[in-house]
């Protein structure tokens, strides 16, 4: 959409307290760079929470790190180092340009939007300093505090229209500034709000929690010097703290959607009724199937006289989605194509053989022991195999830190830190880290399980060459991600590269992975013994303070959410299905002939209901959501009787609709003269017919007979009449 663009090095979003010794050793030939004097840095994940050791001490439980150690000193023999082994050399890493097997057409599909956004003619992407923007001072003197000087292009385009009250579709880079873009016109606006009156005016949402704890840390910088407060509500922190914060009315709120609504629906004196400006980060992630719903529920419970701003390295081209944000009119800013590529960044493919699929742990342990040595973010496609990598890591004598879902949300803030500080080398996270994490320093990013789409991919390798700075993207690439393959080649050009990894320190480390089988066992079994351990002491624990403290316990209010429990499978089922069919879109390989007959299928099943009566269509409706839930009950209640089911599965209404309805429909049979069978003894597969079911079809058509006999001869006798329609007689 609009003008592409190089950083300049005074720009960097960045720039740290006390910069690196590599870097003023890279940039000491920079004179205007030396001269920058940055006093504070922009992000701190632990300043406000307990530590990871203390959370050990008080669960009674044990880091992984403490029990590899552990296993590191009851080791047998020493294993093999192949760090230290000088045959491993003979044959070094190298690179080669890569060769694509095949050409793709790179045909595309675009829809005409324009007619939903406003044109954004006159917008500038330029601008010489933050005061040619019409800040205040407090703001001015916090960017420069935080060493900002120039304003990046997005930020010089957004500013100003957001100080208008427009609505905003952004969309720049990884790494170019685009917090700072919503958080200052933010916080210029609420300089000048009401102060009588306290009132949550600006809300903001991330899709997880560690982008909610770094956006909290920057607003909170930005906004040192203003008497602007701010709050971070987000899972897995004390919910009595937040509810304190939310009562309080702070004038920002930084959120993840889910904690929001809980507080919204269950929290007393929290609303949104003066809310201002709502703005969505990572805002096509926020729109896909796992956030919608919670999306549209927040949207309805804000002022519909609000600003919206939306923000996304990938902005999403779908205006339907869009539109249900009630959006007015929004200014599409575009300051580079989404999927552009930073100049800096150095992106490589390393091939992974089908045969060669078991060895992938020791190519990656290949790379990490000579090539990439010290801040690399690896992602993993799973927590369990991110655990076993960190594990893994941690035996072969690697500083290594993980990142994911399965951690408690103490224990992932304190490895951001660790890695932040540079205690250890390496980041193995999930997903999780590869959205919005302005980590400083990160030279490398390697994807370990290859990205499911090209969208996943500029996302994880964003997180380094981040303005200006030069970084390298290594992705491991198997025989079933050509497609993603393709995109990425003709994402980077001529540029990619394809890296050979020695053939001899790839056998060394599967021989020391071998050796290292049995202590990962030990250590897994280990923790799922502890696990169990803290699960009976919570559940004895419970136990008693249900004793101690029953009628205070039931004396509160239950807690609600905004769909029911089945509406709440459905989304997870419609999300679990969503994911697994774009995997197997990327790894089943089926014919054009295979993909023409069951499009064929498909079309000749729509038509054939399509010609059905009305009634008959409806009925076939009814019998399949009927099924859906039937299968949905079985599978939430499996063991339990029949009367349990019913009741976790349909609400109490729809119960007594069901069945007054049932008994309609018997009593209607029954004064009609058919057979009804009973609803208990209904077989699963109705194309089953009964041997007297051929009697009853042969009297049924013996008595329409009959009756149309005597009709005839009522009507009148003797009189012959000829064959004429229906639409002759309506003529006459």
């Amino acid at each position: 959409m609009g003008p592409s663009f190089l950083f300049e090095a005074a720009s960097d979003e960045e720039l740290e307290h006390e910069p690196d010794q590599d870097d003023l050793e890279e940039e000491g030939d920079d004179d205007e760079e030396t001269e920058l004097r940055p006093t504070q840095s922009p992000w701190d994940f632990a300043s406000y929470f307990e530590s990871a050791a203390e959370e050990h001490a008080r669960r009674s439980t044990t880091s992984v790190d403490f029990k590899i150690s552990k296993a590191l000193q009851q080791r047998s023999a020493p294993l093999t180092n192949p760090i230290d082994d000088d045959s491993a050399d003979s044959e070094p890493d190298h690179q080669e340009d890569y060769r694509p097997e095949d050409e793709d057409d790179g045909t595309s599909n675009a829809v005409d939007s324009k007619s939903f956004f406003a044109p954004s003619d006159g917008v500038s992407f330029r601008a010489n300093s933050f005061m040619e923007l019409n800040l205040s001072r407090p703001l001015l003197k916090a960017c420069e505090v935080l060493g900002y000087t120039k304003p990046t292009p997005i930020q010089a385009a957004c500013i100003p229209l957001a100080l208008t009250g427009r609505d905003i579709c952004g969309s720049a880079i990884t790494g170019s500034g685009k917090t700072a873009a919503f958080a200052l016109p933010s916080l210029e606006r609420l300089l000048f709000r009401p102060k009588r009156v306290n009132a949550i005016r600006v809300l903001i949402l991330t899709p997880t929690r560690e982008l909610a704890a770094q956006v909290y840390s920057m607003i909170k910088n930005l906004a040192q010097f203003t008497d602007i407060r701010c709050c971070l509500i987000v899972g897995g922190l004390s919910t009595q703290v937040q509810v304190t914060a939310l009562r309080s009315m702070p004038d920002i709120v930084v959120a993840t959607p889910g904690r929001m609504i809980d507080h919204l629906r269950n929290s007393m004196s929290v609303d949104l009724d003066d809310l201002a400006i709502l703005i969505l980060d990572e805002a096509d992630r926020l729109l896909e199937l796992g956030f919608s719903a919670e999306i549209r529920e927040l949207t309805r419970l804000c002022p519909k006289r609000r600003q919206t701003m939306l923000f996304s390295a990938t902005m999403t081209e779908e205006v339907d989605e869009l539109i249900k944000l009630s959006l007015t009119r929004p200014v599409r800013l575009s300051a580079d194509p989404s999927t552009k590529r930073p100049e800096t960044l150095t992106e490589e493919v390393v091939r992974i053989r089908r045969m060669r699929e078991v060895n992938q742990e020791a190519v990656l342990l290949a790379l990490c022991s000579k090539t990439f040595t010290s801040r690399v973010i690896i992602f993993s496609g799973t927590k369990q195999a991110a655990h076993r990598l960190k594990i893994l890591f941690g035996l072969a004598g690697f500083k290594a830190a993980e990142l994911h879902g399965n951690l408690t949300q103490v224990q992932r803030l304190d490895a951001l830190e660790l890695f932040r500080k540079q205690q250890v080398d390496f980041l193995i996270a999930t997903d999780v880290a590869a959205r919005g994490l302005d980590i400083i320093g990160v030279q490398t990013v390697i994807n370990y399980a290859c990205p499911r789409d090209l969208t996943s991919y500029v996302h994880r390798v964003g997180r380094t060459a981040r303005a200006g700075r030069e970084g390298y993207a290594v992705t491991f690439v198997t025989d079933n991600d050509r497609s993603l393959l393709k995109a990425i080649a003709k994402r980077a050009g001529s540029k990619l590269k394809s890296r050979i990894v020695a053939e001899q320190s790839i056998t060394k480390w599967s021989q020391i992975i071998d050796q290292m089988e049995d202590q990962v066992a030990a250590i897994l079994q280990e923790e799922r013994e502890e696990t169990a351990l803290r699960k009976a002491e919570m559940e004895a624990t419970k136990a008693e303070n249900m004793i101690a403290h029953k009628d205070d316990i039931y004396s509160r209010p239950k807690r609600t959410w905004f769909v029911t429990e089945m509406e709440k499978k459905r989304v997870a089922s419609a999300a679990k299905a969503s994911v697994e069919k774009e995997k197997g879109s990327g790894k089943e390989v089926i014919s054009a002939q295979q993909a023409e007959d069951l499009k064929m299928k498909e079309k000749r099943r729509r038509e054939r209901e399509k010609n059905l009566p009305r009634k008959k269509r409806r009925k076939m409706e009814a019998a399949r959501e009927r099924l859906e839930e039937e299968n949905q009950i079985d599978k939430s209640d499996e063991g339990k009787d029949k009367n349990k089911k019913e009741k976790s599965g349909i609400s109490l209404v729809d119960l007594a609709y069901r069945r007054a309805k049932a008994v309609k429909a018997v009593k209607k049979a029954q004064d009609a003269g058919k057979i009804v069978k009973n609803a208990r003894k209904k077989s699963k597969r109705p194309s089953q017919t009964n041997p007297s079911r051929g009697e009853e079809m042969r009297e049924l058509f013996q008595s329409d007979m009959s009756e149309k006999k005597q009709k005839r001869s009522t009507r009148g006798v003797g009189k012959k009449k000829s064959f004429k329609s229906k639409s002759r007689y309506k003529r006459k």
